[in-house]
Parts: structure tokens; C-alpha cells; sequence
């Protein structure tokens, strides 16, 4: 065996001593230590001129003293009781306190000791010189052993494969890195940081540089031989994702990323937080900036109702309005499953409150009620039982095609559904009302954004009758949503493609689930009544490019590996989603995101009442034509773009419901 096999060997059964100490040895070790620093304060203090036997009964004094105080106010502080493996500055922090207190303590004894004993040989100085060796010592072998355990990682982490290249030198980035170094068993050693920031150019951030920008990744991955590139930024705008993502691409790197900010809960990047990018990260945008107390204030102590509280909007909006703390929430849902699922995820957040002494806030009731917002019935004897102030109204059928070919279904759920809902509102007289309501419901060319545009009528009517806040929210397509195309996509790609879209130049606004209820809150605090309230949803999106990045995301070519096969636009669908209705005035309000139909009010039409009914006699007698017709008077700027080919959509059957229907000017007032 050479000599540097000897060596390591020998630097190895060091580093294994370190680190198996544990706080009985410590304890052994403060105890010789405390009987010697004395000595050595004494010959500092006569700078090494020392007579032991002059010194001996004084010294053994003064020694057994200082060895006890030390030893007192290390054990009942609980110094003995850290894992020193992980220690930081806090650590070290609570000894220097410690010591401090047992220096101000022995110093206090000492003089009571030189003033009474005649204790006079031993210098005054020796209580703070012995403080000072104390805590020299101490500090030195605790922190060698987190030393070693940096050591240890740092050679564990050097024979892993995954080099990894951190984009974003922020919070998150680092607080990645500090974890990554803390457990290299994860499979990850952070090589460099890249940031588009000068300022931290070149600088070391936890031992790891900053090595350049976004622009320098293909020279950088090459010259640090990188396997992995991990964007940790969370609140980056997409752009910026999908640009970081076209070079990895391009130089054939692995490309992961943290969760958005919406989805970082706790304020804490964990190492099994990296993920996968997906598309909702080439989509991201800027944090949307909520109004979290005004928001939590109005929903202090009140009693609130979620409808589809079960679907993907509905559960969203339950889980950040769990956060405001309200004395109680109703989670209304027809899908039993679904309702459960929610109950259950609030349930145990709610226990882990309760299990926490720290939180004081309110934890609020959850009750499940299963119903069908359709029959009247039910609802009331929900309305009775739990008095709501506040109602958020999801429930909706939303799938475009497939209402298309279920017209009835589609009235009697977002019409007349929303019709009861409101009904008993006016009568319990609850004070807020907010519905969720859609994009297509301008301009519809479908019975969903129809009947959307029916019930948007109906609030805003009550809200002009009741003078309470009452409003609905308008936003696009959700990502992430049931029913939404990208899970379709993702299911195509996985059984080997082709990805159908209907057309090629199809465009829909796109959010993320947690942006658009964050918004919904908002809009709840921000409106007066009467009003439509429209999130800016930013730029519309091409679905064939969606379909082509979800591709590109699961390591396939497009055209190559998967095709991409166009089908034609289904019934009730259109090119482009529009967000204005003529006749509208769009205003600003204090978010930058949300804009206020200030007029919507005025152009629900007097007779909306009488209309509706009929709507929903002809939908309980599945009257598709009759739904359709009273669709095209009732909602100005419905064009059906599919008409049931057993009957034209201008013809009434002799036994419709609405055969007797006068002729009125719906927009008459």
C-alpha cells in the first residue's frame, strides 16, 4: 500500500470519527476543555510567567467555578440537545448567547469570590480570557463536524452523473442549490449558476459561480460538460421559459424546472419540486398581483357557498378561498366523487392547522352538499339550512361540442340552474354573487356561450332589481381544466399521435387555473353590482402551436415522430374567441388585469323573465329548435352555426312550448 493510499485511508477514518460524534462526547469533551482553558487564561493573563504553585489553590478554585457554570447553562439551554451535522449561523448565534451568559455569570461569581475569599492572586481579566479560549474551542470542534459533513457530500457529489447547470441565481435558485449540497443522494451536483443580471456575473453564490447568461448556455453545457439544465425561476414570464428551452433544445441538453409560483405553496423550492417543463410553463405569465388581505377581510366570518365546487374552477376556488379564512365554506357539487375529493384535501390541511400550536387564524367549517343546482327543491333546503353571505357559482356544462348535441342539457344546468340559484339568493338575501361565466359568451356561435350569456342576463338582472353586488366573471380557456385540449393532446401523443386540431388557424386565450380564480377573487371585492367584470387574458395562442410545443415537450418531432392531422371546425366552434360585445363600455379597474363592463346593466332587456321561462319549458320538453330560435332572439349576436336537420331553426312545432310566444323587441326596454 503507498503512501497517499496510507494517507487517505488515514484522512477517511478522521472524517468517519467526526462525524459519528454525538452529544455525550461533546459533553466529555466541554469537560476537559472547561479544566483547562482556565490554565491557559492564567498564562495569558502573565504572559506565560507562571508560578503553579504560588497558583494551585486559587486556580483549582476559580476552575471547579467556571467548569460549573459553563456546564450549567449549556445543559439547561438545551446546547446539548442540537445535531451539529447541520448547523448554520443560528447555531452559532445560540452559543455565542450562551456564552455570553456564562461569562457575565462566572464573572458576577468571581467577584464575589475575589471580594470575600480573598481570592487576589488570580488576574480580574481571567473570567473573559477563559470565555474567550471556552468558546474558541467549543465552536471549533462543533463546526468541524458540519465542516466534514460538507466535505463528505462534496466528494459523494463529485462521482454522481447529473451536472447540473442552475438557470436563475434568485431565492429559488438557491435555496435549490442549498438542498441539492445537502442531499447529494438526490442524484444532482450543482456545477454553475446562469443569470441574465450583470451584477451577480462572476460572483459565488454558496460556493457555485455564476457563470454567464441564458445566451451562453451551448458554450457553458460544452465546456462543464452539464447533463441537466434546471430553470429555478418561478415567476418568469413564458417567454423567457420557452426561449431557455429552444436552446436546450438545440444542443440536445435535458431541460427540468421548478413549479410556477402558483404552485409553490410554502415559499420553499425542494429538490423534489423539479419537474418536467410543461406547457403551462412556455404559457406562464407574471404573477398575477392579488390583494390577498382585502380579499381575506371580505371574506372574514362569512358563510360561503361554491357551486361545482368539485370541478377543476370549483376546487380552485375553494382551496384559495380555504386561505382567507371564512367561518365556513359549503362545498356544493352533483358529482359526489369529486365533491369528496375536495372535502377531503381541505379536511386534512385543516387538521394540520389545528395540529400546529403557531397558527391562530380561524379554521373554516367544510360541509359537502351533494345537489343539483336544476331542482329548486333541494337548493332551498341548502339555502335554509346554512344562510350563506357569499356565493361563488361554477357549476357549468362547458364543452362546447358536446352541448352542441345536448341543447336541453346545457339550458337546464347553466340557465335554469343559475336561475334557481339566484332566485333563492334575492329571497335568503344574500349579499355577493359571483358567477363564472366565459369568453364564448360573446358573440356565441354555441349553445354554451348562449346559454353563458343567458345567465350573465340573469345576475346582472338581479343585481339591478336587488342593489347587491352581484356580478360575473368572464375568462378563456383554462389550462389544466377538465375537458381542456391539452390533456386531449397529451392522451394523442401518448398513443403514438396523430394530434388532431381542427383547424390551423384556430386561436383561444389561455390562463392557468390558480390565475384565473385569483382573479375571480378579486373581482368579487372589486365589483358594485351590475357588472361584467373581464380578465386580461393576454395574447391568444394558435392551437396547432400548442399542440406542436406539447410535442416537442415529449421528445418527439412534429411531422416526424407524431403528426399533426386537421379534422375542421366542430359544431359551434369559432376561429376566434372574441371579448368585446358591442354595446359595451370597458373600463379599467384598480388591477391591471381585470376590466368592468360598466354598462352591463343596461342592456339586459325587461322582459328577460318571461323569455327565460320559456327557454327552460322547451328545454324540459327537449325542444332543441325551440331552444334554438328563442337562443337567436334572446342573445344578441347569436349565430348557430349548427341546426338540427330535422327542422329549420325558424320553425316552431305544433306542439313547442313557445307556440303562442308573442313577438317582442328583446333589446325594447
Amino acid at each position: 500500500m503507498n503512501s497517499e493510499s496510507l494517507e487517505q485511508k488515514s484522512n477517511n477514518g478522521l472524517l468517519n470519527i467526526l462525524l459519528k460524534l454525538r452529544n455525550r462526547h461533546l459533553f466529555i469533551f466541554d469537560i476537559i476543555v472547561f479544566s483547562i482553558t482556565p490554565l491557559l487564561a492564567l498564562l495569558l493573563c502573565l504572559d506565560g510567567n507562571l508560578d503553579i504553585a504560588s497558583y494551585s489553590s486559587e486556580l483549582a478554585l476559580v476552575t471547579i467555578l467556571f467548569l460549573q457554570v459553563k456546564l450549567c447553562v449549556f445543559w439547561s439551554f438545551g446546547l446539548y440537545r442540537c445535531y451539529w451535522r447541520y448547523a448554520s449561523i443560528e447555531e452559532l448565534i445560540y452559543v455565542v448567547l450562551l456564552m455570553a451568559v456564562a461569562v457575565v455569570i462566572q464573572t458576577l461569581l468571581f467577584v464575589l469570590v475575589y471580594t470575600y475569599l480573598m481570592v487576589d492572586k488570580v488576574p480580574q481579566l481571567l473570567p473573559l480570557i477563559d470565555g474567550i479560549l471556552s468558546f474558541i474551542f467549543i465552536v471549533a470542534l462543533r463546526f468541524s463536524i458540519r465542516v466534514v459533513e460538507r466535505i463528505s457530500h462534496r466528494r459523494a457529489a463529485l462521482n454522481l452523473q447529473k451536472r447540473v447547470l442552475i438557470v436563475g441565481a434568485g431565492s429559488a435558485g438557491v435555496s435549490l442549490v442549498e438542498q441539492m449540497q445537502r442531499n447529494p443522494q438526490l442524484g444532482f451536483y450543482p456545477v454553475a449558476f446562469i443569470d441574465d443580471n450583470p451584477q451577480k456575473l462572476h460572483a459565488h453564490i454558496r460556493s457555485i459561480p455564476v457563470v454567464g447568461d441564458r445566451y451562453q448556455i451551448p458554450d457553458i453545457v460544452k465546456s462543464l460538460e452539464i447533463y441537466q439544465v434546471i430553470i429555478a425561476m418561478p415567476s418568469v414570464a413564458g417567454q423567457v421559459i420557452r426561449e431557455i428551452v429552444d436552446i436546450c433544445d438545440a444542443i440536445g441538453i435535458q431541460t427540468c424546472t421548478l413549479p410556477g409560483i402558483h404552485e409553490i405553496l410554502n415559499g420553499r423550492v425542494r429538490v423534489d419540486s423539479i419537474r418536467d417543463v410543461r406547457i403551462e410553463d412556455l404559457l406562464r405569465r407574471e404573477p398575477v398581483q392579488t390583494e390577498i388581505e382585502r380579499v381575506s377581510h371580505f371574506l372574514q366570518d362569512k358563510k360561503v357557498l361554491i357551486t361545482g365546487a368539485g370541478g377543476s374552477i370549483g376546487s380552485e376556488i375553494c382551496r384559495q378561498i380555504f386561505k382567507c379564512c371564512p367561518a365556513a365554506m359549503i362545498l356544493v357539487g352533483h358529482g359526489e366523487n369529486s365533491v369528496f375529493n375536495i372535502q377531503q384535501e381541505l379536511e386534512q390541511v385543516a387538521q394540520a392547522l389545528k395540529n400546529d400550536s403557531k397558527v391562530q387564524k380561524q379554521i373554516p367549517r367544510l360541509f359537502a352538499f351533494i345537489a343539483d343546482i336544476r331542482f329548486q327543491g333541494r337548493l332551498k333546503h341548502l339555502f335554509e339550512q346554512f344562510q350563506p353571505d357569499v356565493i361563488f357559482h361554477a357549476a357549468a356544462h362547458k364543452h362546447v361540442p358536446l352541448m352542441e348535441l345536448n341543447l336541453p342539457e346545457a339550458i337546464t344546468n347553466n340557465v335554469l340552474g343559475t336561475k334557481n340559484l339566484l332566485e333563492l339568493a334575492l329571497q335568503y338575501k344574500v349579499k355577493h354573487f359571483v358567477m363564472i361565466s366565459t369568453d364564448k359568451a360573446v358573440n356565441p356561435t354555441n349553445v354554451m356561450g348562449a346559454s353563458k350569456r343567458v345567465a350573465e342576463m340573469l345576475v346582472l338582472q338581479a343585481a339591478r332589481q336587488s342593489g347587491y353586488p352581484y356580478v360575473a366573471v368572464r375568462f378563456g380557456n383554462v389550462l389544466g381544466s377538465r375537458g381542456s385540449v391539452v390533456p386531449t393532446f397529451q392522451k394523442q401523443i401518448a398513443a403514438g399521435g396523430p394530434v388532431t386540431v381542427t383547424h390551423p388557424e384556430i386561436c383561444r386565450y389561455f390562463m392557468t387555473i390558480p390565475e384565473a380564480v385569483q382573479l375571480v377573487l378579486q373581482a368579487a371585492v372589486l365589483g358594485r353590482g351590475g357588472e361584467v367584470l373581464m380578465l386580461n387574458m393576454g395574447k391568444p395562442v394558435k392551437i396547432v402551436d400548442l399542440a406542436k410545443e406539447l410535442i416537442r415537450l415529449s421528445g418527439y418531432e412534429v411531422n416526424k415522430d407524431i403528426d399533426i392531422v386537421f379534422t375542421g371546425l366542430r359544431p359551434g366552434e369559432k376561429l376566434f374567441e372574441e371579448l368585446f360585445i358591442p354595446g359595451e363600455e370597458y373600463k379599467p379597474t384598480q388591477h391591471e388585469k381585470l376590466f368592468i363592463v360598466k354598462n352591463a346593466s343596461r342592456i339586459v332587456p325587461e322582459n328577460l323573465n318571461f323569455f327565460v321561462d320559456f327557454l327552460c319549458k322547451a328545454a324540459t320538453k327537449n325542444d332543441v329548435n325551440s331552444i334554438l330560435l328563442l337562443l337567436k332572439q334572446l342573445v344578441p349576436g347569436y349565430k348557430p352555426k349548427y341546426v338540427q336537420k330535422h327542422l329549420p331553426v325558424d320553425t316552431l312545432t305544433t306542439n313547442s312550448a313557445v307556440m303562442v310566444m308573442p313577438k317582442v323587441n328583446l333589446l325594447q326596454k
